[in-house]
């Protein structure tokens, strides 16, 4: 029997989230898998039936395709050439060299990435790993469903799955799972992030769309178009699909507000599924007769993430929440100070030092 690299994760009744939603809110903690996301679901499935005798394989991703790559290669013992864009967090590319991977950095977003990706396959006779337009992706990926509804229970059914979408591996895994468990009827809730929004797009437009460029910093959704099957399924006319998208800033206080409560760090990817709970979305989807009131219980893919740390958090939080303090804010600071403390230079030092950090959660002598 082949090995499996995959975990059967956790299904985890989320008491904050479900005050939110108004409903029972499970958390698919796809998170604690061994490459740190939903990704080794299909991508180990794949490198079980395409790569265990290869030369090498190869994987284009912008984080988490390559660490699910990397990770089924090195149980293989098959060699991982893992290609990057450029914008690709430096704890990632250290990551999957941990892995033992080959790193190369190509490119601006993750479309460059995978035309090099495909060059190295051709010229040295590597097996491509798609990170997300494959049928054996989708096939490993849907797993997750049947897990979903052994956890759940006979007789029991989500009123919704909330997940996130990419390129749309993970969308298509899940739609093809609910058909296997006869769940053709619960409405998929697909989550993106405004400017790597080529789902959302492609739905508005009726038809694929190309993006210009990946604008959000939720990278890990950044392919610029959405994989055929995805957009089919979203105009087949069996399937509920909603399609919305959030701004980074939401995707990322739903980052920290998933930290706060279920004591997980995920990804602003992750965030993104997550912000349709803690922005109000659900509701406001049930007022506009788009999901059943009351709704039955919601289903959360954490598809985790491998690309964050606390030092990343605490860079995104100062960019999103801070503005940038110029020398005219500092100069406010001090006539405030002289005007409450006259020449009191003790005072004064202190108060400029403490409005100054507070304001743009920098020590006093960083301007920008």
């Amino acid at each position: 029997m082949a090995q499996q690299f995959h975990l059967n994760t956790p299904l985890l009744e989320s008491v904050n989230m479900s005050k939110r939603a108004g409903t029972t809110v499970y958390l698919k903690m796809e998170s604690s898998q061994p490459s740190g996301s939903f990704k080794i679901r299909g991508i180990g499935h794949l490198c079980q039936q395409l790569a265990r005798h290869s030369k090498g394989v190869v994987c284009s991703s912008g984080g988490n395709a390559g660490m699910a790559a990397a990770y089924a290669a090195r149980k293989l013992g098959v060699p991982a050439t893992i290609v990057v864009p450029a914008s690709t967090p430096q704890l990632v590319v250290q990551r999957l060299k941990d892995e033992g991977a080959t790193v190369r950095i190509a490119g601006k977003v993750w479309d460059d990435a995978n035309a090099e990706a495909l060059r190295l396959a051709e010229t040295e006779g590597l097996t491509v790993i798609p990170p997300f337009d494959h049928p054996l992706l989708w096939e490993g990926h849907a797993s997750m469903i049947a897990e979903i509804a052994a956890s759940l229970g006979p007789g029991v059914k989500p009123g919704a799955v909330l997940l996130s979408v990419g390129g749309g591996g993970l969308f298509c895994g899940v739609v093809q799972g609910l058909r296997d468990a006869g769940w053709k009827d619960v409405p998929i809730i697909a989550m993106e992030t405004v400017g790597a929004d080529c789902f959302n797009a492609a739905i508005r437009a009726g038809k694929l769309v190309t993006l210009d460029d990946i604008t959000s910093e939720a990278k890990c959704l950044g392919a610029k178009t959405a994989c055929k099957q995805a957009f089919d399924y979203s105009q087949c006319g069996e399937l509920t699909i909603i399609s919305e998208v959030v701004t980074d800033q939401q995707a990322l206080q739903a980052v920290i507000n998933f930290l706060d409560e279920e004591r997980v760090l995920v990804e602003m990817a992750c965030g993104a599924a997550l912000a349709a709970v803690y922005g109000g979305l659900i509701g406001r989807l049930q007022t506009e007769g788009r999901l059943p009131a009351p709704l039955g219980p919601l289903v959360v893919i954490v598809c985790g993430g491998s690309g964050v740390n606390t030092e990343q958090l605490t860079a995104l939080k100062q960019k999103h929440y801070f503005f940038k303090v110029t020398h005219t804010h500092v100069l406010a600071i001090c006539v405030h100070s002289r005007w409450l403390y006259g020449w009191n230079l003790a005072f004064c030092s202190t108060h400029i030092k403490i409005k100054y950090t507070l304001l743009c959660q920098k020590p006093f002598w960083n301007l920008v």
